[in-house]
């Protein structure tokens, strides 16, 4: 009898290769790995040839933390080269914190008062921009570690060699590592935002299918906010506002599609003029996303401006017989344009060309770009300076827990008490219901990581050669996977680390690991008691003030904007408040995105108050860009400008009760993104029905003014009526 042969069973996996399977194809796993290896190089080489070549421990140690908090506490955003520049900017700032921490050393309450200005400049320095932000910590620590006793300023100099090495070391290994792959640079989003509204813009003019809700997909990718930190465009610098605002007057042109397809008609309600200027616009806008694409500025917008010209023409022949609809539609379609051209030249700044210093008066809103970098920078550290903002409420905690912990420090004489500085700067969060959640996993990988710790100083008891072998494998291993499972691991593997190293500094000692629990729980009780005491609601508590400020100031600008179309004096730049409101609030909204929401709250749909004030704020911008400095038409009639200003009027009140309403807290959530009729039918409105009987015996000038003035007005309040 034969027997059919079976197919040989392959023998099973352990379910322990399969889950390491699993979790090194996180998408983190690639950068993960990568930093544990330059760890591991960077860090070990340099406490490796320091304490065993040259025979100086104390170099050796400094070596190895030059090296380990840029690595593991910092994130250096930018390709290859940039990095490295910023790695070896951070040398001379490294060295001259190591000097006043060992000189102020001398006494504990020296000590705490250097930490608390350290604490707080280095914080605060977050206001320019990710790259800063993201070695804010590894400044801090350079602080920390010199500023405990023993008071040594004789030591001085193998503590600068050896942090030097360290820092060296780590631009080396970066630029020698495979480079990390990088991530989608924002001006690639921004010109699939561009282009996206280039193709609703077509659409609208074609009658074809409504691509809008694609244009919305693509400007939500593009907000500041939905990027990870260290990519945000939130530095002073002159690129960086250009690219907010070439986003800011993209989603200008957007949403002034919205009102085309809301009115009775649709879009052509406009006429086949504004159809015309619509298409010119798609075709102004494909170039500008050609541009930020290819990272190379796109050819004026000359064109556009032309056509807008044209419109403007063929507006004054057809006022006589014009209905009130088609005077708002025809106008809408004249914003959209607008915010084309100003599309192109923020898009110019933010890729390098820079507008000559006699630019035309029109030109005001970029005279950023003509300004010197210094003079950004400290106009935005000024506008921080405030206790609603929520970076100067962060320096503040930060500095305040951490003079506080090493004062207590050196008080209670513990003998590691960096360990608790470190455990308050990496615990403390930006709230305090952050914070808590970040002490549990904390405390129990400390836990953990002592209990291993101390069972392998009584396995192997005091044998230098073992720890010195285990220390680099224990940073690549345990760095490489400990953060893909969680940040108790992190903390358990953390803590071995530390024990690894001091014990080759010193005899080995079984309450070395116990001595590390103490210190976390000592700094993280100190964090959490710094973030309840100061600020605990963190961004989500000041945001309801920051968002309701920013339409406080809104509407003030708004009635400002309208007594310079009305020929009434007023600022120089009426709307230079609502600007810094805004920052403020935007600053405030990209901290509210990282931190954990309150569970069962209603609350209201902040994107719409950001774009109702996005919407007053740039439809304000170009109309002052009609009379610059009261140049331009002539002023309105008196009875237009009364109109226009009894409108003003009740569009500052309607933001006046919204931000009343957020401040209060009774603002309600959010209705469904539909634009709905507008909140002043525009047969009723005054402005255009006066401008409609007045349009054949009228200079036609100030008519067009008042028309697009009430365009703009009624487009605010209807955004308003979406928020209610």
């Amino acid at each position: 009898m034969i027997r059919a042969r079976t197919p040989a069973a392959r023998p099973a996996r352990p379910q322990g290769t399969h889950a390491v399977r699993r979790l090194l194809r996180q998408p983190r796993a690639p950068w993960v790995a990568r930093r544990a290896v330059c760890a591991t190089i960077a860090g070990c080489t340099g406490f490796y040839t320091c304490t065993y070549g040259f025979g100086d421990s104390l170099m050796g140690l400094y070596a190895l933390f030059g090296s380990l908090p840029l690595v593991m506490f910092s994130h250096v955003p930018g390709p290859a080269r940039q990095r490295t520049r910023t790695l070896l900017a951070v040398l001379p700032v490294a060295c001259l914190l190591v000097t006043a921490g060992t000189l102020l050393a001398v006494r504990d309450w020296a000590a705490a008062c250097g930490m608390f200005v350290v604490g707080f400049a280095v914080s605060f320095a977050g206001v320019g921009g990710p790259r800063l932000a993201g070695i804010g910590v590894a400044c801090q620590l350079y602080y920390v570690l010199p500023c405990f006793p023993p008071y040594a300023p004789d030591t001085l100099g193998s503590r600068l060699a050896g942090l030097s090495a360290g820092i060296l070391l780590t631009a080396a290994v970066d630029r020698l590592l495979p480079a990390e792959p990088p991530p989608v640079p924002y001006r690639l989003r921004l010109a699939d935002a561009t282009a996206a509204v280039a193709r609703g813009c077509a659409t609208a003019a074609e009658g074809a299918e409504d691509t809008r809700a694609a244009a919305d997909r693509a400007l939500e990718a593009a907000r500041p906010s939905r990027l990870p930190p260290t990519e945000r465009p939130i530095s002073p610098s002159a690129r960086d506002r250009a690219l907010n605002h070439t986003r800011a007057a993209v989603r200008h042109v957007r949403d002034q599609l919205d009102r085309l397809y809301g009115a009775p008609g649709g879009p052509p309600a406009a006429g086949p003029e504004a159809m015309a200027l619509l298409r010119r616009t798609a075709d102004t806008l494909r170039p500008v996303a050609a541009g930020l694409r290819r990272g190379a500025p796109s050819d004026e917008a000359a064109g556009l401006a032309a056509a807008v010209a044209d419109f403007d023409a063929a507006r004054v022949r057809g006022l006589p017989g014009a209905s009130p609809l088609r005077l708002r539609q025809d106008a809408v379609a004249k914003s959209a344009a607008a915010g084309a051209l100003l599309a192109a030249r923020a898009s110019r700044i933010a890729l390098g060309a820079r507008p000559a210093h006699e630019a035309p008066a029109g030109e005001w809103p970029f005279l950023y770009a003509a300004v010197p970098a210094p003079e950004l920078w400290w106009r935005r550290l000024r506008l921080h300076l405030t206790p609603r903002s929520v970076y100067l409420q962060n320096a503040l905690r930060v500095a305040v827990a951490l003079a506080a912990a090493r004062l207590l420090a050196g008080a209670l004489g513990l003998s590691h008490g960096f360990w608790v500085l470190l455990a308050t700067l990496s615990l403390m969060r930006t709230s305090a219901a952050d914070t808590r959640t970040a002490l549990r996993p904390a405390f129990l990988g400390t836990a953990a990581g002592a209990a291993v710790a101390a069972a392998m100083l009584a396995a192997v008891g005091n044998v230098p050669v073992f720890y010195a072998a285990a220390l680099p494998v224990v940073l690549l291993v345990g760095f490489t996977v400990a953060p893909l499972l969680g940040p108790a691991y992190e903390q358990a593997v953390f803590t071995l680390v530390l024990v690894l190293l001091f014990t080759q500094l010193s005899t080995a000692d079984w309450q070395l690991p116990a001595v590390r629990i103490l210190d976390v729980l000592v700094g993280g009780t100190l964090g959490a008691a710094a973030s309840l005491l100061a600020w605990p609601h963190g961004g989500h508590g000041e945001l309801r003030g920051a968002l309701a400020g920013f339409l406080t100031e809104a509407a003030a600008g708004c009635r400002a904007v309208t007594d310079r179309l009305c020929g009434r004096p007023g600022p120089a730049d009426p709307l230079r408040s609502a600007r810094r409101a805004m920052l403020l609030a935007e600053a405030t909204y990209c901290q509210y995105q990282t931190e954990r929401m309150p569970r069962r709250t209603a609350e209201p749909h902040w994107d719409l108050v950001l774009a109702a004030g996005y919407h007053l704020l740039r439809g304000g911008e170009l109309m002052l860009m009609r009379r610059p400095d009261g140049a331009g038409p002539a002023p309105l009639p008196p009875e237009a400008a009364a109109e226009l200003t009894a409108l003003a009027v009740r569009v500052a009140d309607d933001c006046g009760r919204c931000a009343h309403a957020l401040r209060s807290g009774t603002a309600p959530s959010a209705p469904a993104r539909d634009p709905g009729p507008a909140p002043l039918p525009a047969d009723t409105s005054g402005p255009l029905c006066r401008a409609a009987l007045r349009a054949a015996d009228s200079d036609p000038a100030p008519v067009l003014l008042a028309v697009d003035a009430e365009a703009w007005l009624t487009g605010v309040a209807q955004d308003l009526a979406r928020i209610r």
